[in-house]
């Protein structure tokens, strides 16, 4: 099974860059989206169906705002819309999918770049969210959590460690989180098999920052830790250019 995740920054505009061919040619099995900045009615789903994939999406509230979706090309036994908390929820931030004993979620994680009220928000919901996924674990405990987590996990992940240090993605705070909640039994799917720096899921479109690989890898595939032995291969696709990210794949098998 091949999982991608891509925070498309809207499903719309990236439609009118190539989306749809270049979702063909990957070919994956579920795709994760995030950031589809649409509502319900504006997911292209009849081009979903075409092409082979179940469509199911959970919007914000306030329209062209972030947004979640799974695209599957096997139907789900189940599917949850959001983790139960208002606040989080009308912003779209959570969309689980059920496959038999294993769990498919599509995660976009608050960002706190815009100002002090949001990185509140964004700590607020990390504390939420791994209280939330540490009891989904023990009734799901095959998770995979594929999504826009917003925080680079270690000096590798970033372009430029020293100069960001206290940037909104790469706060000690949030690295330490991210260090515990890998800790709580789940793996950076990437990681797992690459250790190597200079790979990236997302640059800023400032000072051709993309074309000198001046990014940052805030975009992951975690996973619960029983699916490690699971992990066949693992990447990050930079030459998908449908939007300021890029997405990233794993491929698990027996």
């Amino acid at each position: 099974m091949k999982i991608i995740t891509y925070n498309v920054n809207g499903i719309r505009a990236a439609m009118k860059k190539g989306f749809m061919d270049w979702l063909k040619q990957e070919n994956p099995d579920v795709v994760c989206l995030q950031e589809t900045k649409a509502q319900a009615d504006q997911i292209p789903i009849f081009e979903f169906t075409e092409a082979g994939y179940f469509t199911y999406s959970f919007s914000a509230q306030k329209k062209g705002y972030s947004g979640v979706a799974i695209l599957s090309k096997t139907e789900p036994d189940h599917v949850e819309y959001g983790i139960g908390i208002e606040k989080y929820d009308n912003e779209g931030r959570f969309l689980r999918a059920d496959f038999g004993d294993l769990s498919i979620a599509s995660v976009y994680h608050p960002s706190g770049s815009s100002g002090e009220d949001r990185q509140v928000f964004k700590m607020q919901w990390l504390d939420d969210y791994v209280n939330y996924i540490q009891q989904l674990h023990k009734l799901r405990p095959n998770l995979i959590l594929s999504g826009d987590y917003n925080i680079c996990h270690e000096a590798i992940d970033i372009h430029d460690p020293v100069r960001n240090a206290t940037s909104s993605g790469f706060l000690p705070e949030e690295r330490a989180w991210l260090s515990q909640f890998l800790s709580l039994g789940f793996v950076d799917s990437f990681r797992h098999l690459n250790k190597d720096a200079h790979h990236y899921t997302w640059w800023s479109y400032r000072a051709n920052a993309r074309n000198n690989n001046k990014g940052w890898r805030i975009d992951y595939n975690m996973m619960s830790k029983n699916l490690e032995d699971k992990i066949r291969n693992s990447g990050i696709l930079p030459e998908a250019l449908h939007s300021d990210h890029c997405p990233t794949w794993v491929e698990i098998g027996d």
